[in-house]
């Protein structure tokens, strides 16, 4: 068997040989491994289709998708990649990240630069809520990888004089329990594991609540009546994922495919939700959102 090529796309992937299955004459088969739900990856999973389709790729007419998501279960991820591998898929389109700008071999990506951008929600929030002593940061505890987030934003929280205070949930009853004591405990809040998109109304209702001014890293919150968000925009990431796929499906090697850097970020604020907990939004911030909701 020839040597197996893997693709981290944003996402990330995994190809075997494309000339082994092209010798086989059969439709290329790609697997798609995300670690959140069908229903939470629904929006990106259609960008990423879209870029398929602009390399030519339609599920169904000439290519076949089998679909792995491991609901948020972060350490199923392995095999459920290795179970993809097994059965031999040309491409692996996967949740993860890559770090240079040539990774070189079988590998190939868009970065999300998630760790960096805790930093610019730390600016933001604590710009937002000048007042803030203590920030707390919502994360799920089964994210494994969420270890350089946790560094990055309490460095970033220690440069401007602010406790960063980690708040532990992953269930709908855990995120209750939490917020029902926020007002004790922190001024402010930073939202980003990929675990609470799913819970994105949930989260909005309560922070809205309790009172509780919180940063997102997803405008689709804000779309929903939270305060502000900052991140790059998924929806360009995953499109460009499916258009690597097809590359690499027509031969392109991943080696030549340089991991892409983020261009588009969206600063999002929504001025009724501000309103609503007795926030000022400061003319600065207002000058730099690409939206605002009134």
């Amino acid at each position: 068997m020839k040597r197996r090529e893997f693709v981290l796309l944003l996402v990330g992937a995994v190809t075997v040989a494309p000339a082994l299955r092209a010798q086989q004459k059969v439709m290329p088969v790609i697997g798609y491994l995300n670690g959140t739900s069908p229903a939470a990856n629904a929006e990106l999973l259609a960008a990423f289709r879209k870029g398929l389709s602009e390399a030519g790729y339609d599920e169904g007419r000439n290519l076949a998708i089998e679909y792995r998501y491991a609901e948020f279960h972060y350490d199923r991820l392995g095999a459920l990649a290795a179970d993809l591998v097994g059965r031999k898929v040309d491409v692996i389109a996967a949740c993860g990240g890559a770090g240079e700008a040539r990774p070189g071999g079988n590998l190939t990506g868009a970065a999300i630069l998630n760790v960096e951008l805790e930093q610019k929600r730390v600016e933001l929030i604590s710009e937002l809520v000048p007042q803030a002593r203590v920030i707390g940061y919502l994360i799920n505890p089964n994210n494994s990888a969420i270890g350089p987030n946790i560094a990055s934003t309490r460095e970033a929280a220690g440069v401007r004089g602010l406790r960063l205070e980690i708040l532990k949930a992953s269930t709908d009853g855990e995120i209750d329990a939490i917020f029902a004591t926020l007002v004790q405990r922190v001024d402010a809040l930073l939202v980003g594991d990929p675990l609470f998109n799913s819970r994105r109304e949930q989260i909005v209702a309560l922070a809205l609540r309790y009172r509780v001014p919180t940063i997102y890293n997803w405008r689709k919150y804000v779309a929903d009546g939270g305060l502000i968000s900052y991140g790059v925009t998924f929806t360009a990431a995953y499109h460009l994922a499916g258009d690597y796929v097809g590359r690499i499906l027509k031969g392109a090697k991943p080696a030549d495919l340089p991991v892409q850097q983020p261009t588009t970020f969206e600063l999002v604020v929504n001025l009724k939700t501000a309103k609503a907990l007795g926030l000022t939004v400061p003319p600065a911030i207002l000058a730099r959102a690409d939206e605002v909701i009134e």
